[in-house]
Order: structure tokens, then sequence, then C-alpha cells
């Protein structure tokens, strides 16, 4: 079997396994839990397919175990692989569906989707497996941005890992949090700038793929779009939440970027905020 029949297998048992296990457990945060792993099996399939030899695929592999590294601690601290650790967002949805009509969401969307788009980011590494070219100067640019996003999700996340130790212990002591969500640190540029930094370097994988080929006029930017797109839809979602919790939110939702860091629009401070 060769590399994409390979990762074609893994992908089909990421399915049935995942699914399984929801259908079994009655939790839906399943494929979650992989997320941060199987990207790193297929672009390592792909890798030793070329014996290990091609520099850009390497580094390929180097950048993407880093990415499912940091991924892994951050949603490891959180509580994710422990029991109960189900995403909020799916009981929120339950109590908005039937329950036939979340168990075709679970499996249309939860499980293949997810599982296929998984593999679908990491296909530009199939891209420079059939396009041996040499490595070069846009390769180490291309790393060195990867990198430098990988930071800045980084930085993103201890700031929410920050908070909301801070909010949590607050509310344990019986009082209230001076801000009841985060807007402080990179997230007065951003209301998501972990989704930012993690869809860019995508993004830079994919072009990894169209530098070995030497066009971007490549099929594989379907992985880094639909992922694009799945972003936009779960800001969407966990926004509504957020407005329907905390009133305040329409005030930061109106004045401060989405996505990409940008600086804010003049308001009014808000309980909470940090100020000179």
């Amino acid at each position: 079997m060769d590399a994409l029949g390979i990762c074609f297998a893994v992908c089909g048992g990421a399915c049935l396994l995942t699914w399984l296990l929801s259908v079994v457990t009655r939790e839906y945060s399943w494929i979650d839990r992989i997320w941060s792993i199987v990207p790193v099996v297929y672009v390592a399939v792909f890798a030793g397919a070329a014996g290990f030899a091609d520099a850009r695929l390497d580094l390929m592999l180097v950048l993407v175990f880093l990415w499912g590294a940091r991924l892994t601690f951050n949603f490891a601290r959180r509580g994710g692989y422990a029991p109960g650790g189900e995403d909020y967002r799916w009981a929120v949805l339950r109590e908005r569906m039937k329950p036939w009509q979340f168990q075709v969401f679970n499996l249309a969307f939860i499980t293949v989707y997810q599982n296929v788009l998984l593999l679908l980011i990491t296909l530009p590494a199939f891209t420079a497996l059939n396009h041996r070219s040499p490595f070069g100067a846009l390769d180490v640019i291309a790393g060195a941005v990867f990198l430098a996003l990988l930071a800045g999700e980084t930085i993103a996340d201890q700031q929410q890992w920050v908070f909301q130790r801070g909010k949590h212990a607050e509310l344990a002591a019986g009082r209230q949090p001076r801000a009841r969500f985060v807007r402080t640190g990179l997230f007065r540029y951003s209301r998501h700038p972990n989704f930012f930094f993690e869809q860019a370097q995508w993004w830079v994988v994919f072009f990894l793929g169209a530098i070995a080929a030497g066009s971007v006029l490549q099929w594989t930017v379907l992985g880094a779009l639909l992922l694009t797109l799945l972003f936009i839809g779960s800001t969407r979602f966990t926004e509504s939440i957020s407005e329907s919790r905390y009133p305040e939110y329409a005030d930061y939702r109106r004045t401060t970027s989405a996505i990409v860091p940008w600086p804010p629009r003049h308001r009014e401070p808000l309980p909470g905020d940090v100020t000179r």
C-alpha cells in the first residue's frame, strides 16, 4: 500500500473508532482527543515514504510535530482527555436539536467531516512527496513563519489559561471576578487570536507543498480553506453562546477584530480592563 493509501486507511479507522466511542459513551469529543495526533501520523507517513531523506518533508514533519505537541499539552491541561471532557458546545447544540438530528450531525460532521479534514490539511506533504524539488530559502522562510505563528498561539493559550484559572479561583472564593472573559494581551487585538494562529499555521503547510510543486495552484489548498471555513462557523456558534451569557460581550464584539489581530476600535472601558 502506498503512503496515500495508508493515510486513507488510518482516516477510515479513526472515523470508525471515534464514532463508536461517541455512541457507546454518549460523549462527543473523541475527535478532539485525536485532533493533535493523527495529522502528525499522516505527515510522518509521507515523510517516511521518502525515507526521511527529503529535507522539506522532514521540516514539515518537525513543524507539525511541534504543533501537535503544543496542542496536546494545552488540551490535556484543560482536562480534555479526562472523563467528562466533552466540548461544552455540544451540550448546547443537543438542546437545540432533536436526538436523531444530533446523531446525524455526530456521524456526518463531528466524525466524518472532521476526520477527513484532518487528512486534507496534511496533504500538502503528499504534494511535497510527489515533487521532490530542491530545498531552498523559501522553505526556510516558511518554517520561520510557522514557528512565529506557533509561538503566537502558545502565548494566546497561556493568556487564556492564566485568565481562566484566576477567574475560577475568584469564583471558588465566593468573589465576582473583575472580568468574565479575557480581553487583555493578545485578546485586546483579536477576540480569537489562537484561532488566527492555528489557521495560519496550516496555510504555511499548504505553501510548503506549493513551494515543492513550484506553484500555488494546488488542489491541496482545499484542506486549509475548509479549516478556515470550519473556524468561521465555530467562531459564530461560540460567540452566540458567549453573548447569551455575558451582555458586555456585545461591546467587545463590536470593537475588537474577530480573528485577525488588529488595533481595537475606541470604546468605553469595561470592568476588568487594564488601564494606565
